[in-house]
């Protein structure tokens, strides 16, 4: 047991050994970390309050003294906005994905697992949802239960889960195929020990690469929501809303309103997906492996 515990344990070391290596990865994860800390302290470091306007200062440009992004068509500061709005952001778009992750989790092992009617079951029911793309059911689930976070939020884990069990049911079927839960089963092992201490370790890796770049896509597509309307609702805003309420000044010589929280929808989804990348490369057996082999062989040359 002692041995296996220190196998783990080493096997986690190189993991992050890979994943402090890949230098594009610790970037983007740099920059998701900054970016939810400034929005977590906007209360404390944003400028200004968010909704507070000054109107002869309307469409200020960047750089105007006091105001580092300029300001809205209603005098609003944009960087304070952006804090503001980045906890919405952020929020709307990691919870979900986490809630959709744990029940996604529990139905993809089991589904794996009991490959019967049970399994059948779950499958089938979720396939329904693939035979919609993923915005067109968010549009539709939000524009049933109504306009508002929550709402969209709601719609962003239903819209989910289908997606992020198919991972983790695949996983689950290749996983019970090896020996290691043959073993268990044959030394009497229960169900619930099967799934829980056997299977659940190993497909969750898989499911964490995957919802990490998820989130990602999820920022985009709240943001798309909100866009239109369907979101955030004012007075508050998030980044795509901010978007949308910059486009009517537009041609008004005030690309800035909208340049901005563009930015920060581009920037934070691409750091998302590129983190998963590296966590994905960082957790691959084969990079794993190939680590183990070349630390054994330079333990062996100073020996």
């Amino acid at each position: 047991m002692q041995a296996i515990r220190k196998e783990r344990r080493s096997t986690w070391h190189l993991v992050l050994a890979l994943f402090y290596r890949n230098k594009v990865a610790m970037t983007a994860a740099a920059v998701i970390l900054l970016i939810t800390v400034a929005s977590l302290l906007a209360p404390w470091i944003a400028p200004y309050p968010p909704n507070d306007g000054d109107g002869s200062l309307r469409l200020a440009p960047p750089g105007t003294p006091g105001h580092l992004l300029g300001l809205d068509d209603q005098g609003r500061d944009i960087l304070s906005r952006l804090l503001w709005g980045g906890r919405l952001s952020l929020i709307s778009a990691v919870v979900p994905v986490v809630i959709s992750a744990v029940i996604s989790l529990l139905l993809g092992i089991v589904a794996g697992y009991y490959r019967g009617f049970i399994g059948e079951t779950i499958m089938r029911v979720l396939d329904i949802f693939f035979a919609f793309p993923a915005v067109l059911l968010s549009i539709a689930i939000t524009a049933i239960l109504g306009t508002g976070l929550f709402n969209v939020m709601l719609a962003m884990v239903i819209v989910r889960i289908p997606y992020m069990t198919r991972v983790v049911y695949t996983d689950t079927v290749i996983e019970c195929q090896k020996e290691y839960i043959e073993s268990a089963i044959a030394l009497g092992a229960g169900g619930m020990h099967v799934l829980f201490r056997q299977l659940l370790p190993n497909v969750l890796t898989s499911l964490v690469v995957y919802a990490t770049t998820l989130t990602g896509v999820t920022i985009i597509t709240i943001a798309g929501l909100s866009f239109f309307g369907l979101g955030v609702q004012p007075p508050d805003a998030d980044w795509g809303r901010m978007t949308s309420d910059g486009r009517t000044v537009l041609m008004q010589g005030a690309p800035h309103v909208t340049l901005f929280p563009g930015l920060m929808i581009l920037i934070v989804s691409l750091a998302f997906s590129l983190l998963g990348d590296g966590l994905r490369d960082a957790l691959d057996p084969q990079r794993i492996t190939a680590a183990s082999g070349k630390k054994r062989r330079m333990v062996s040359t100073v020996e």
